[in-house]
């Protein structure tokens, strides 16, 4: 610290994408960290060894700074390396949640964390730690449950990101590293409030007493941090109408003061200029309000000059002071130096077979299947579930039976997701079925089936699959939690009244959706799949009875959307399926 200039310090607190990081522009403006927010690489089939080249130019470059403070190089890595090609990509949290094992989450963040570094990645935007208080909100499934205390429970993933918090060798707070070269830093967010919203709106406010914000929004930081977690992500949403990006009494008084966390606050994209409004209005303000608040690295992430002169005027002038600007960088070269980042800046591609290996896919699969919650099994005493591997005729159905991109959702390969099963590799639900039964068996596939198929030919058992087009963020908000037509379409056209086989509806949802009693009443089996990932057979390990169901609900299922927000403990509370339901086989 006491050998940096102002525009070295300025530096470290900037963050940029990939595509402006030039070895001009890391240079010239001694850059911190980068990020990679596009499609990987502009190339969909990038490999690892093609990553660990891009990063260590962008790392070469900041090296050769007067100082030769190393970067950090960071992605969305929120349900395995999911923007990797071939990656394994796991459930996504909700479905986690389901799960309520820490010791397979823990694993599960070795394994991103190990699929992330063999890539040049040692730094991930994860876990999202929010506590969904209405599915409405297009981020729902990237939270563990409704419930706070479950939350924080399932952040021990931070545990396997970073290595298990050594109680002799660590301080409260303090940002904790285990001597491993295939650990990553982490990132606990969206701090604080953002699954609280009103109507669950994303980005809006989060109106609560303060006894209520703590009990329910921040119990999970504390549990963060008891972890060792490196950095914390502010949130775009205000609380009690406070924007999170300028709130110093949130930041500074109570995470940084109260909460006693020393490693480093960084700002969401864009986040301090979503401060104003319009967006970006008063960009000076943005900074001085964001630093101010105690933010302490900022994803610009493109107007690299604009941030950088205005910090440095803002400082020179006096509106923000240096003790400001240097507990933010004691803070970002405290998580460098800890993750051992000054001693190996340079990845390599010795490790790249670890992406989407078999071991890390079988692991995903054992999150498939504990995941799953079967929420129906038969009428009265008569169980349709687990299926016979060995019949004459097995119809699968739906729009989400053999698209991987709608079993992985958001955040998969691109931002919003993708429709197909080519943009990566994985397994897909019908090739799950066709690969799980009896050779005998005749598997019939039909994505939008008719009545006329269902009820003429003599299928034993029927299997629709539908669910949620892929979405993140604000994209995902729905008023109303209905099915798309055509899945609907789907299960009225199997489950309908005229068919002779037993009918099994699997839903590939990010939360509970509306379903109609009527329609409940046709279905003979009904089982919550989530948002599972690459690996489909984890779901036929549950419905053909190689594992028992396990899994439990995360959160509340409504009966209709009139009932929102609605959430276990309330004192109004009449759910379709309670809080914890899930029946076992």
């Amino acid at each position: 610290m006491g050998r940096m200039t102002l525009a070295e310090k300025v530096g470290q607190m900037t963050q940029i994408d990939r595509v402006v990081a030039t070895h001009d522009v890391m240079k010239k403006y001694f850059i911190g960290k980068s990020i990679r927010r596009n499609d990987p690489m502009k190339v969909n089939n990038a490999s690892a060894a093609r990553w660990v080249t891009t990063v260590n130019k962008i790392q070469e470059a900041a090296l050769s700074t007067r100082l030769g403070i190393p970067m950090l190089f960071g992605v969305d890595a929120v349900h395995g390396h999911s923007y990797m090609y071939r990656s394994t990509i796991f459930p996504h949290n909700i479905g986690l949640g389901a799960t309520r094992d820490v010791d397979l989450i823990k694993r599960i963040g070795a394994a991103t964390a190990a699929e992330c570094t063999a890539t040049g990645v040692r730094y991930v935007f994860s876990p999202t730690i929010a506590v969904c208080r209405d599915p409405r909100w297009g981020r729902c499934y990237e939270s563990f449950s409704e419930d706070p205390e479950l939350v924080k429970n399932m952040t021990a993933i931070i545990s396997g990101l970073q290595g298990q918090v050594v109680p002799s060798n660590s301080r409260k707070g303090v940002p904790f590293f285990a001597n491993d070269k295939t650990k990553v830093a982490a990132c606990a967010k969206h701090y604080v409030g953002d699954g609280g919203t009103n109507k669950g709106i994303n980005e809006n406010d989060t109106v609560l007493p303060w006894s209520e914000l703590v009990r329910i929004h921040m119990l999970p930081y504390v549990g963060a941090i008891e972890k060792g977690v490196a950095t914390v992500m502010v949130s775009y949403s205000s609380v009690n109408g406070t924007k999170m990006h300028a709130n110093r009494d949130l930041i500074t008084g109570y995470l940084k003061n109260k909460l006693k966390f020393r490693g480093f606050v960084i700002s969401d994209m864009m986040g301090i200029d979503k401060i104003t409004t319009p967006i970006g209005d008063n960009y000076t303000y943005s900074i001085e309000a964001g630093i101010g608040a105690g933010i302490d690295m900022v994803m610009v992430p493109y107007n690299t000059t604009s941030f950088v002169n205005g910090l440095t005027r803002l400082v020179n002038e006096g509106f923000i002071p240096m003790s400001r600007v240097d507990d933010a960088v004691s803070r970002i070269l405290r998580v460098k130096f800890a993750m051992g980042l000054f001693e190996a800046p340079l990845a390599d591609s010795t490790s790249r077979n670890k992406v989407g290996n078999n071991e890390h896919r079988r692991l995903a699969r054992e999150a498939v299947r504990k995941s799953l919650v079967l929420l129906k099994n038969g009428h009265d005493s008569s169980p349709v579930l687990p299926l016979p591997k060995k019949a004459p005729l097995i119809l699968v159905a739906g729009s989400h039976a053999n698209n991987l991109g709608f079993q992985c959702g958001g955040w998969s390969m691109r931002w919003q997701g993708f429709n197909g099963s080519n943009v990566t590799s994985g397994t897909t639900i019908l090739e799950a079925v066709r690969r799980t039964v009896d050779p005998t068996t005749q598997v019939v596939f039909s994505q939008q089936p008719d009545q006329e198929l269902a009820t003429l030919n003599n299928f034993s058992h029927a299997i629709v699959v539908v669910g949620e087009p892929p979405y993140a963020e604000s994209k995902g908000q729905s008023s109303n939690l209905t099915l798309p037509a055509d899945g609907l379409a789907a299960i009225e056209s199997v489950c309908g009244r005229k068919r002779r086989s037993k009918c099994v509806v699997v839903l590939v949802t990010g939360r509970p959706v509306a379903i109609e009693p009527e329609l409940l009443a046709r279905i003979d089996a009904l089982v919550a799949a989530w948002l599972p990932g690459t690996e489909g057979r984890g779901v036929t390990d549950v419905l053909f009875g190689d594992h028992g169901f396990t899994g439990k609900l995360p959160r509340t299922w409504f009966r209709s959307v009139d009932q929102l927000p609605m959430n276990v403990g309330d004192e109004v509370y009449d759910p379709l399926f309670p809080f914890g339901f899930g029946l076992a086989t």
